[in-house]
């Protein structure tokens, strides 16, 4: 089973206006993951498509662009497909077949017509996560291991937010137009992510959060650095945030993160830094 949801977003004079209830059917995408199911969300946050896909018993096409206005949900847009489960997957992209083991990425080129995702274990599915974005050229598919990743290491000890960040679709480690995809694990004994909290006013992000605990949250704080909210986030739940909005977050308790982005460029460095101490 396939379905689509949307969000709109909005403009930051917005948020004094709107309650919990109203940020989180915004920015939000509640439980992404949901077995033999395929979990699309369209959002006019730069035309980002969120997708959460967990094959079961029978493979999963996500071929269709009806959604986006194509023959083909890749014929105008390149596409991050991450395996966050545990268990092994496949993703067929015009009958090539990649293997997808856990924390593998594989981008999508523009121009793909039919996508097949499977997992090899229905008792422990793959829990495939897409991120797509239009795409103006297009770039060979191509499969990025956990190994193959660029790995940088982020933050303190001492601090609560030492972390190591993955770059997977990125100009460093494999071309993509527009998409940029990653992976950031927590060190134990933190809980900050994406420190200092900072704006890229021309490019948007979205945060999948993961590998929490059932009990666990994170508080995931957005808005104008003079004029802050917050989301609080399960495992599986995904945030939009807006190139006008920081984006940081506190754990309760060990997880992890996919970021994915688009926009103007893919300059990781092009960022406005936010002090903590000018938040409000």
């Amino acid at each position: 089973m396939i379905t689509w949801t949307t969000r709109y977003g909005g403009s930051p004079a917005m948020i004094d206006r709107m309650t919990a209830a109203d940020l989180r059917s915004e920015y939000l995408v509640e439980g992404i993951f949901a077995p033999g199911e395929a979990r699309m969300t369209y959002t006019h946050l730069d035309r980002m498509v969120l997708g959460g896909i967990v094959p079961t018993e029978q493979p999963i096409a996500i071929g269709d662009g009806g959604p986006v206005g194509t023959a083909h949900l890749f014929d105008a847009r390149e596409g991050g497909i991450a395996n966050l489960g545990t268990g092994r997957g496949s993703v067929t992209v015009d009958g090539q077949r990649h293997e997808l083991a856990p924390r593998d990425i594989l981008y999508v080129g523009r121009g793909a017509r039919q996508v097949e995702l499977a997992s090899a274990d229905p008792g422990n599915p793959a829990l495939f996560y897409l991120n797509s974005v239009p795409a103006g050229v297009s770039h060979p598919h191509r499969l990025i291991t956990r190994a193959e990743a660029k790995a940088v290491r982020f933050g303190e000890a001492g601090r609560a937010n030492l972390r190591t960040l993955r770059m997977y679709i990125h100009p460093e480690v494999a071309p993509s137009c527009l998409l940029l995809m990653g992976i950031t694990d927590l060190e134990p004994g933190s809980v900050w992510n994406t420190m200092p909290p900072h704006l890229h006013e021309r490019r948007m992000e979205a945060y999948l959060y993961f590998d929490m605990a059932p009990q666990d949250r994170v508080i995931h704080l957005m808005g104008r650095p003079d004029n802050t909210r917050h989301l609080v986030v399960g495992s599986g739940d995904a945030v939009l945030s807006p190139a006008w909005s920081i984006h940081m977050g506190a754990g309760t308790g060990p997880y992890a993160f996919v970021w994915g982005m688009t926009g103007e460029n893919q300059v990781y460095q092009d960022v406005d830094p936010v002090p903590v101490d000018r938040l409000k």
